[in-house]
This record gives structure tokens, C-alpha cells and sequence, in this order.
């Protein structure tokens, strides 16, 4: 299963520290991270994928697969800017969202119009989001 974590690339020790743990647990679970490819919340899910023998895809907003973050292992350029937002969660199974700002809004939005089940982590409460309390809790819910 392909698991698509986003959230913002600003954040704060406590959302990086949620991020890492959820990426952790989804590759302990055999499943990949999809993400955005660059810093925040992308950069920490694929470190805490890697940290567990995972496999991570970072979906760029630039044309260069140079722009990812060490993390990734198939860094994938589109040159889209934020229209990649749909691509992050059209490759996943399901979405994992963390914190997260107007570009997360963006992919929650396009979560629910793909019918991808989403899992929150202290993010916007949108209608159609599971909201979440622990990373192990936002993997089980996608998984089902």
C-alpha cells in the first residue's frame, strides 16, 4: 500500500517529531511513503520511513529531482508547482495529514474529491477526515 503523508514544510520540533514516528510506523507496516518531496513534515515522514528500512517517493513541485529531500528515494520532478498536490494524493491508497497549511488544505480537498480515506494529525477539521490521535492510530484507520 502507498501511503500519502502531507503537511507544511514550516514546522514546529513537536509536528517533525509526529511526522517522523507516522512515517516510521508506516514502513514498519510494509507500506510507501508518498509525499511532497521537500522539507517540513515530507522531510521528516520519509526520514522516520527510512529509519525503519522503508521506501519513500517525493513528488516535486520543480523540474529538478535534485530539489528532494535526502529521504527520497524516487524523487519524481513535475515542474507544477502546487498543481503536484494532486499527483501526492493520487498516488497514494490513502493520505495521512499532519498539521499543514493552505497547500495541505489544497490536498485534504483533493483527498476527499479522489475518495482517498484521510487520517488527521492536528490538522484542519474537515468534514470526511478521521481525526487521529497517534500515528499508529492514522496508519490503522487508513489501512481498513
Amino acid at each position: 500500500m502507498r501511503i500519502s503523508i502531507i503537511g507544511g514544510s514550516s514546522v514546529t520540533d513537536t509536528v517533525r517529531e509526529t511526522a517522523a514516528a507516522t512515517g516510521r510506523v508506516v514502513a514498519q507496516r510494509g507500506h510507501t511513503v508518498v509525499c511532497g518531496g521537500l522539507g517540513g513534515v515530507m522531510e521528516s515522514a520519509c526520514r522516520g520511513a527510512k529509519a525503519a528500512g522503508g521506501e519513500t517517493i517525493g513528488i516535486l513541485p520543480t523540474d529538478r529531482r535534485a530539489d528532494a529531500n535526502e529521504y527520497v528515494d524516487t524523487p519524481i520532478a513535475t515542474g507544477l508547482g502546487h498543481g503536484r498536490n494532486a499527483l501526492v494524493v493520487m498516488n497514494g491508497d490513502a493520505v495521512i495529514a499532519i498539521d499543514g497549511a493552505g497547500g495541505t488544505l489544497s490536498e485534504i480537498g483533493l483527498s476527499l474529491v479522489y475518495d482517498r480515506p484521510i487520517a488527521g494529525l492536528g490538522t484542519h477539521e474537515v468534514d470526511g477526515i478521521e481525526a487521529c490521535e497517534t500515528p499508529e492510530e492514522a496508519v490503522k484507520y487508513v489501512e481498513t
